[in-house]
C-alpha cells in the first residue's frame, strides 16, 4: 500500500507503531471485508437512520476522484518519458498493446450489455433537496463538499481559500520526505510529483474501509439485501469476460506466436499463482519474465518488452473492469449509457489503463475518472469495493496474462526465424517497484 502518515513523524518516541501504522499493516481486502460486515450490521439495525452514515463515504470518494485526473496525467507522462525502445519495436508493441486493450473493453461492454447484472436491483439516487427546504444539517454537509476539493485546479479558479490550504497541507506533508531530494532532470521533477500524489493516494485509500462501510450500511439500512444479488451476477459477469479476454491471448499466441499455448499456461504457472495472490502485476514482474525465459523459452529480448516494459502500459484485465462497473452502476440507477457514452468509456479505460501499473487500487482511481466522464455518481464506487479485493486479483492474473501474450508475439512465429535485434532497437529495461 505503501507509506502512511505515520511514516512522516517515524515511530512513537517508545518504538511503537502508532495506529495509523498498525491500520495500514492490515491487507487492505482484510479491512474491507470487515467494513463490509460492521456495515450489514449497524445497516439491519438503524435501518433508514443508516443513511447518514454514508456521508463520510462522499467525502472520500470526493477526494479520490480529485486525485484520479492529475495521477493519471503524471503517471502516463511518466510511463512514456521512462520507457527505452527503438522506433521500429515501440511501433509494433504499441500496435499490439491498443489492440489487447480494445478487445478486452469491447469484451467488457458486450458482456455487460448482454447479461445486464445491473438489471436485478435498483438503486435509488439521492434526489438533490432544494436550498429552501434544507435542514441545518444538510447546509452544514454542503460546506464540508465545498471545502473538499472535487478537483486539484478549481479551488484555484474558484478562490476556495479552504480548499487550497487543504490540498497545500497535504502536499507539505507529502514532500517532507522528499525535500532532501535532488531534482536535477525533468524525469527528476515528473517523479518527484508522482511519489507526491501517490502518498497522498495512499492516505486517502486507507480511509477506503469507512467509505465501503459507509455506503453498506446506508444501502442494507434502506434497500436491504437486493443489491447484494445483483452484486453477484455482477461478478460472474465479470469473471466470464476476464475468461474470454484468456481465450482471446490464447488463440493469438496459437496463430502469431511459436509458443504451444496449453503448455504455456503450465510454464506460467508460478506467475499466475502469484498474480493472484499478490494482487500487483508489478510484484509479479520479475516471476513472469523469469517464468518467460527460463521455462518457456523466448528470447529474452522478448521477455523484456512484455514483461518488463509492456507491463507500464498493458492493464487489459483493469480496462475491462471499468467498463463493465460503469454499465453495472448505470444499469443499477436506471439509466441508460448510449453509444457516445459507452464510447467515452472506451477512451478513457484506454488512456486510464497506460498509466495504472504501480498505483495503488488502480482500478478504483481510474474507475472514478470515467464515472465523472460518463456522469456516473462516484458515491457508488464503494458499493463495487465490497467485491474488489476478489476481482482485482482475477483482473491481475488478466494484466499479466497480456504481458505474457505480448512477448509471446513479439517472439514470433518458428524459432528459426528468429533473429537479435538490431541494436538500435535493444530495450533499456527500467523496473519500479
Amino acid at each position: 500500500m505503501g507509506e502512511g502518515i505515520g511514516s512522516q513523524s517515524g515511530e512513537q518516541s517508545n518504538g511503537a507503531p502508532t495506529l495509523w501504522e498498525r491500520w495500514q499493516r492490515v491487507p487492505l481486502y482484510v479491512r474491507i471485508i470487515l467494513a463490509l460486515a460492521l456495515g450489514v450490521v449497524f445497516g439491519l439495525a438503524l435501518g433508514e437512520r443508516a443513511k447518514v452514515l454514508a456521508v463520510p463515504a462522499k467525502l472520500i470518494i470526493r477526494l479520490l476522484g480529485a486525485l484520479a485526473p492529475p495521477l493519471i496525467l503524471v503517471a502516463v507522462i511518466h510511463s512514456l518519458m521512462t520507457a527505452k525502445l527503438g522506433a521500429g519495436v515501440a511501433f509494433r508493441m504499441v500496435r499490439l498493446l491498443l489492440l489487447n486493450t480494445l478487445v478486452a473493453i469491447g469484451i467488457g461492454l458486450l458482456v455487460a450489455n448482454t447479461v445486464r447484472p445491473g438489471e436485478a436491483a435498483h438503486l435509488q439516487p439521492v434526489a438533490e433537496k432544494p436550498a429552501d427546504q434544507k435542514s441545518d444539517g444538510d447546509k452544514f454537509l454542503d460546506k464540508l463538499m465545498e471545502a473538499v476539493p472535487e478537483s486539484l485546479v478549481k479551488p484555484l479558479a474558484d478562490n476556495n481559500v479552504i480548499a487550497i490550504v487543504l490540498i497545500g497541507v497535504a502536499f507539505g506533508l507529502a514532500l517532507r520526505s522528499e525535500r532532501e531530494q535532488p531534482v536535477r532532470t525533468a524525469v527528476d521533477l515528473v517523479e518527484l510529483a508522482y511519489r507526491a500524489i501517490l502518498k497522498v493516494l495512499t492516505w486517502v485509500i486507507g480511509l477506503v474501509p469507512l467509505a465501503v462501510f459507509g455506503v453498506v450500511a446506508g444501502v442494507v439500512g434502506t434497500m436491504g439485501f437486493k443489491p447484494f444479488k445483483a452484486l453477484g451476477t455482477f461478478v460472474i459477469a465479470v469473471e466470464l469476460g476476464l475468461v474470454l479476454q484468456t481465450v482471446w491471448y490464447l488463440a493469438r499466441i496459437r496463430l502469431f506466436s511459436w509458443v504451444p499455448p496449453i503448455k504455456l499456461l503450465a510454464d506460467m504457472r508460478d506467475a499466475i499463482v502469484m498474480a493472484f495472490a499478490t494482487d500487483s502485476s508489478t510484484a509479479t514482474m520479475p516471476v513472469t519474465y523469469k517464468c518467460l525465459v527460463e521455462k518457456v523459452g523466448v528470447r529474452e529480448q522478448s521477455a523484456r518488452l512484455g514483461a518488463l516494459i509492456g507491463t507500464n502500459f498493458n492493464n487489459d484485465g483493469t480496462a475491462l473492469y471499468e467498463a463493465m462497473s460503469a454499465l453495472f452502476i448505470a444499469q443499477l440507477l436506471g439509466r441508460h449509457l448510449g453509444f457516445g457514452q459507452q464510447l467515452a468509456v472506451v477512451g478513457l479505460s484506454i488512456i486510464a489503463s497506460v498509466g495504472a501499473a504501480g498505483i495503488p487500487e488502480a482500478g478504483t482511481v481510474t474507475m472514478a475518472l470515467v464515472f465523472k466522464a460518463v456522469g456516473l455518481p462516484l458515491e457508488y464506487i464503494p458499493f463495487l469495493l465490497t467485491v474488489d479485493w476478489f476481482l482485482d486479483r482475477s483482473r491481475t492474473v488478466i494484466n499479466m496474462l497480456g504481458d505474457v501474450n505480448v512477448s509471446c508475439l513479439m517472439d514470433g512465429n518458428g524459432r528459426e526465424d528468429l533473429l537479435p535485434l538490431p541494436p538500435r532497437e535493444r530495450v533499456g529495461v527500467r523496473v519500479e517497484s
